[in-house]
């Protein structure tokens, strides 16, 4: 090679190593970056075991890992995207922080700050060194936290299938049932309309981390074959393995027989199907529960009904309560609510042990369904029933049995209650028909009760459970003297309130091989008087007059046949308790909240 040719081959070797990137560290090209932290108290102690969690852009879990003995931890290698943060610790509130922009080479360092009252993640400020974070301490946190990370592994280029699917599936822990019922048809007072014929209910989750339930109620009146239904559908979302805040919407629509433009006293007397106008509801409410620390839990809530029937009217509901716990399994409960029966707290089965009843979820459901505002008619007015109730219990656990103390003081105005045939009224002004033909719904105006009881729980076994209450609370009587005239203020100045004596008791058992469960309660009160239903919000039992009985029977599965079959039987107080006669001009009639029913039906469960 001559020297001229060396010198030119010279010249394009050092022309073209000016084109490469130089080998030093610091020029390497990164595609990714860290997330570092540190979690600490509000007094600034670090937290070891702490789990920390990174969440993608779609809310799916990237990795985790767990805080050392300084509160550190450490993500590398992290993929230039948008995260979220997650550090959850016994004892603190959990701490989150959305929209954590990593950036190729950056490094993001976490304040993490845990407390009982309220936790916050800070980002510190970026630093303009590169690498200025990602000390030999910080290394020394990766490797020491291999085992949360994932493995690397080396796979075949397989840019010909299809991306993978992280999502879970749409659909998961599908759940239902369907009832179908007859007997006879629940009145407007009291607790509402329970079971209209044909009920269904089902629940289904959503991307592994929502919740949606659909419920629903069905049926023709069979007096005047007018349509009536029900439904509603809640929904939830998991937050932090926890259920997050609910949020429901129930809708009603009920015609009434008699209430037609050519409908008078005569044919409400003689049980007139003149079709009148349509009761609508629409409820829109909110609930969420709040755990504090280890003992002490906020349940709060709210909803908002709108009512269309003759004329308009919303009213606003609102409910609360705290539960400090104990030694033990004892507990404080306090709670209060105003305006409807806040069926969220109400949530119980069926009076069945626990643990023997199927699809909690769904029967609470169905049970908000049943709870129908309570709707009076006075002077051709649509009066809505309203309740304040402030209540307070204690509870003690001993072996297997359990001690209650429960103090309540409830005000009820625009009190709806259930009046037998013939009507003591010459106009239907202050009468409303009840579902079943039979009765009337009356407003009995405004009355107060207090009530004082206590009850033990004795569980006997593990398919038997007994439990009685005795207590005093605010009853109803009538005046023995009859009304000068039949006006509704003339029977409402017959009623008054006055403190009478109350036995509770309750009987639940589930007969083993078989399969029946069986629920029977019964309440007794001073002769003469009438108890009021008081659904209690913090004790073991409702305080209800009279007997009832329900029984739950499974049926045996056929061939090829998934789910389960249940025939159902329901007496409600069976002896016809709780019956407060009223006279007028004459004309004699009873009061009550419980009338006596049977129903019975078949459940199918899946």
């Amino acid at each position: 090679m001559s020297f001229k040719t060396s010198i030119v081959a010279a010249g394009l070797l050092v022309g073209l190593g000016a084109w490469v990137p130089e080998a030093r560290g610091g020029g390497l090209t990164v595609f990714s970056g860290e997330v570092l932290g540190e979690v600490r108290n509000p007094g600034g102690i670090p937290q070891m075991g702490a789990l920390v969690s990174l969440y993608n852009r779609f809310d799916q879990l990237v990795r985790q890992v767990l805080t050392n003995e300084s509160g550190k931890f450490a993500f590398d290698g992290v993929p230039p995207d948008t995260y979220s943060i997650r550090v959850n610790l016994a004892s603190f509130l959990p701490a989150v922080r959305n929209h954590i922009v990593v950036a190729p080479g950056s490094e993001n360092l976490l304040h993490v700050n845990l407390g009982t009252l309220a936790s916050g993640i800070a980002i510190a400020p970026p630093s303009s060194v590169p690498g200025a974070l990602m000390s030999d301490e910080w290394k020394w946190v990766l490797r020491t936290s291999a085992a949360t990370r994932p493995v690397l592994r080396l796979a075949p280029d397989s840019s010909s299938d299809p991306p993978p699917r992280h999502l879970t599936a749409t659909f998961t822990e599908t759940t239902g049932l369907v009832k179908l019922s007859a007997g006879d048809d629940g009145p407007l007072a009291g607790g509402g309309v329970e079971d209209l014929g044909t009920a269904f209910a089902v629940s289904t989750r959503m991307n592994g981390d929502t919740s949606v339930r659909l419920s629903g109620n069905v049926a023709y009146l069979p007096n005047s074959g007018l349509p009536v239904a029900a439904f509603r559908t809640t929904y939830s979302r998991d937050e932090d393995g926890q259920v997050g805040p609910q949020f429901a919407l129930t809708m009603h629509q009920i015609y009434f027989p008699g209430l037609g433009p050519s409908a008078n006293a005569a044919a409400l007397a003689s049980g007139g199907n003149a079709m009148g106008p349509a009761l609508r509801t629409v409820a829109v409410g909110a609930a969420d529960k709040l755990q504090l620390n280890d003992n002490f839990q906020l349940e709060y809530g709210g909803h908002m009904d709108t009512i269309s029937f003759i004329q308009s009217e919303a009213r606003m509901t609102m409910y609360g309560r705290a539960t400090y716990r104990l030694n033990g399994d004892d507990a404080v409960r306090v709670a209060y609510s105003a305006g409807t029966a806040p069926t969220e707290l109400l949530g119980r089965d069926s009076g069945l042990p626990s643990g023997e009843t199927a699809n909690p979820e769904l029967n609470q459901d169905l049970a908000a369904l049943a709870m129908l505002p309570a709707v009076t008619r006075s002077d051709n007015q649509i009066r809505l029933q309203r309740e304040r109730n402030l209540e307070a219990s204690y509870q003690a656990t001993q072996g297997s049995r359990k001690y209650y103390v429960t103090l309540y003081n409830q005000a009820v105005s625009d009190a709806a209650f259930d009046m037998s045939a013939p009507p003591v009224f010459q106009s239907q002004a202050n009468l409303l028909p009840a579902l079943d033909g039979t009765y009337y719904v009356f407003d009995i105006g405004s009355y107060q009760q207090s009530g004082l009881s206590g009850a033990m729980t004795q569980a006997l076994g593990d398919h038997v459970e007994l439990t009685a209450s005795v207590g005093s609370s605010g009853n109803l009587m009538s005046n023995p003297l009859e009304a000068e005239g039949n006006s509704a203020a003339d029977v409402r100045s017959e009623i008054r309130a006055r403190q009478g004596y109350f036995v509770m008791a309750r009987a639940t058992a589930v007969i083993p091989g078989i399969g029946t469960r069986i629920a029977a309660t019964y309440g007794w009160t001073q002769a003469g008087m009438m108890m009021p239903t008081h659904y209690s919000l913090t004790g073991p039992v409702d305080q209800q007059q009279g007997l009832n009985i329900a029984v739950h029977q499974p049926l045996p599965r056929f061939i090829a046949f998934k789910g389960r079959l249940e025939a159902t039987g329901e007496l409600r107080n069976a002896l016809a308790d709780g019956y407060l006669p009223v006279t007028a001009a004459g004309h004699c009639s009873v009061l009550t909240d419980a009338p006596r029913s049977l129903r019975g039906g078949l459940s199918f469960l899946f």
